[in-house]
Parts: C-alpha cells; sequence; structure tokens
C-alpha cells in the first residue's frame, strides 16, 4: 500500500510523499527502502536521521529534522505494531479438523472450528473451544477446558484441570499443571511427596511465552489473571496469584502462595520469594527480589529489593569507598606524621 493509505490505516498524519510504496516494516537500523520504521524515543533520533526506511512513525511533538516522510501519531509504538499487522502473513491454519494422527478422546468436546494438529493427545473429558487452535504434538490432559479463539503452539502440554479462558496464546514447550514443588520431611531429612491436587486457572487474553512452567495449586488454584503477558522461561510456583495485566519477563520466578496485584511488572530475572504480596503497579528491576510484602506503586532494585531511590543512594556511596579509603591513608599518615614531632 502507499504511505498515504497506510496513514490512513493507523490513523497518523502524513508528512512528505504519501505515493511512496511501502512494502513492510523494519526497525530503524535494519530498515531498507520501501520500508516503514518508528521511533518512540528521542534518544534514537541519530538512527532516525541515518535510517534508509522510506518512512518513520514519529510522536506528534517529534522536532528532529528528517529526509524521508514521516507519519506523527500519539503513540508511535502502537502505531507500528498496528502497521505491522497490516503486512504480515498469518501461519496457514490447519487443513483438518482432526488430524489423522491425533489422538483424541470420544469424551473430549470440540467447539465449532476448533483444530487439532498432528500427533496431538486429546484426553477424556476436555472441552475445547470454538476457533481454537491446538497446534502439532501438544498434550491436553484430563477434563481441560480451554476457551474460544486460542492458539496453542507445537509441544505444549497442559495437564489435567487446567482452566485457559479466551484468545489466550501459549508457546512452544510450555507446560501447564505441573506437579508444584511439595514435600513434607521427616526427623531424618527425608522428603515425601506431598500430592498436588489444585489445579490452574488461566485468564482471558493472555500470552505465555516459550518453555514456561506454571504449577498447579497444592490445593485450589495457581490463578494467572486477564491480560497477563509472560515472557519465556519463567517459573510460576504453586498457589501464586497474578493480577490482571501484569507482565513477567524472561527468566524471572515467582515462589510458592506468593500474589501480585495488578500491572505489576517483573523485569528480567527478577524474583519473588513465597508468601508475601506484591501490590498493584509495582515494579521490580531487572536481578531484584521482592522478598517481603511491597506497596502498591513501589519501584524495587537490588537483592533484596528495596525502592529505587534507596538503592541508588547506597550504590552512589559504593562508588565512592576507594576515595573515602584513599583520604583514609592520608589521614592516618598525617596523625602518624603528628605523633612522630610529639
Amino acid at each position: 500500500m502507499n504511505l498515504s493509505e497506510l496513514a490512513r490505516e493507523i490513523g497518523g498524519s502524513l508528512e512528505g510523499d504519501g505515493r511512496i510504496e511501502i512494502l513492510g516494516v523494519a526497525g530503524i537500523r535494519e530498515a531498507e527502502p520501501g520500508e516503514i520504521s518508528f521511533v518512540a524515543n528521542p534518544k534514537y533520533a541519530s538512527d532516525a536521521i541515518k535510517t534508509r526506511a522510506s518512512a518513520i512513525l514519529v510522536s506528534n511533538d517529534w522536532k528532529t529534522e528528517s529526509s524521508v516522510s514521516l507519519i506523527r501519531t500519539s503513540n508511535p509504538d502502537a502505531a507500528f505494531a498496528k502497521a505491522a499487522t497490516l503486512f504480515y502473513t498469518p501461519v496457514p491454519l490447519p487443513q483438518d479438523r482432526i488430524h489423522p494422527s491425533a489422538i483424541v478422546s470420544e469424551d473430549a468436546e470440540l467447539g465449532t472450528g476448533a483444530k487439532i494438529g498432528p500427533l496431538c493427545v486429546v484426553e477424556a473429558g476436555a472441552k475445547i473451544g470454538a476457533g481454537t487452535i491446538i497446534s502439532a504434538q501438544c498434550y491436553i490432559g484430563h477434563h481441560v477446558q480451554i476457551g474460544e479463539n486460542c492458539k496453542l503452539h507445537p509441544q505444549v502440554s497442559v495437564r489435567e484441570k487446567v482452566i485457559i479462558g479466551d484468545r489466550t496464546i501459549i508457546h512452544n514447550g510450555t507446560v501447564l499443571g505441573s506437579d508444584g514443588f511439595g514435600y513434607s520431611v521427616d526427623e531424618d531429612g527425608v522428603r515425601t511427596k506431598v500430592p498436588q491436587i489444585g489445579t490452574v486457572q488461566i485468564g482471558d487474553d493472555v500470552e505465555i511465552g516459550a518453555n514456561v512452567a506454571i504449577d498447579r495449586a497444592r490445593f485450589g488454584k495457581t490463578k494467572i489473571g486477564n491480560g497477563v503477558k509472560i515472557d519465556n522461561l519463567v517459573q510460576i510456583a504453586h498457589n501464586v496469584i497474578i493480577g490482571d495485566h501484569s507482565v513477567i519477563i524472561a527468566q524471572s520466578a515467582i515462589a510458592g502462595s506468593a500474589s501480585l496485584g495488578e500491572k505489576v511488572i517483573m523485569a528480567g530475572h527478577a524474583g519473588v520469594v513465597g508468601h508475601i504480596h506484591v501490590g498493584d503497579g509495582v515494579t521490580i528491576g531487572a536481578r531484584a527480589t521482592a522478598t517481603k510484602n511491597i506497596p502498591p506503586g513501589e519501584y524495587l532494585l537490588g537483592h533484596p529489593g528495596m525502592p529505587a531511590a534507596k538503592y541508588k543512594r547506597q550504590q552512589a556511596g559504593v562508588a565512592r569507598l576507594s576515595k573515602l579509603k584513599n583520604r583514609v591513608k592520608a589521614l592516618e599518615k598525617t596523625v602518624s606524621m603528628f605523633c612522630e614531632k610529639l
């Protein structure tokens, strides 16, 4: 489509030649002629000047001069995402309702338009909603409930009695409903497995990355709220509760029976210890750990996690230690010389 058409589709204001043909989208540094990119942060202004893109999506208050056409919008990031969908070619849907190599119990229920891919197993009592796609080599356990218009990518395992809401996306290799890490210990230190008889409940519009493990509850439910986004390689333990629209980034871990409020952000490799509550809107920085209840709106850094301002003051103090050491040595030398004169 040409640039004028694209501007109309994403609701932006065009500056430049609207006849330019746009063939795709790309990052600001990688873009080539015929592609559109975006700049949401002014610190990338130099990249916008050097880009080979035919056009750039920028904010309404963008002031850097550019030799290429611009589309101004209130949210360049969101506008770029919308533009990307216009050029996205979806993966073809399975042709068969149930692939001949899949094993689907006669007691399973499939909604209208649901499709089961090659080498899948769907156990007795499972219910799969209308329009849901189960890709190759997935396992759907006994009495699992999956909502409408979900997409499970290859090799996802959904264990018995797990509940998944509508429009949820689950990526390759993720396991929902594996046993929680629960053992009793006798006086000799020998551990005996405690049955994990609960389940997992996933809300609507959730996206779960690749190789994520979400453990079933010891009893009751491990609960993931609506709109939660979980990156790859995340561990969520038994009886954890995650509030709506929270974001959990790669390699983070949440210990058993911890609860997160709504719109919590856990940055990469962050942690939450067990049996604590993290309030609404908290951000836990990269590699930081929440070790006690955190009030709403806090921003944590460090290990153990502490308010960001306190952490930064501490780090600034550590950076000055070498200078302080030299000052102390100089003072010791001065005192020593003074004492010798006495």
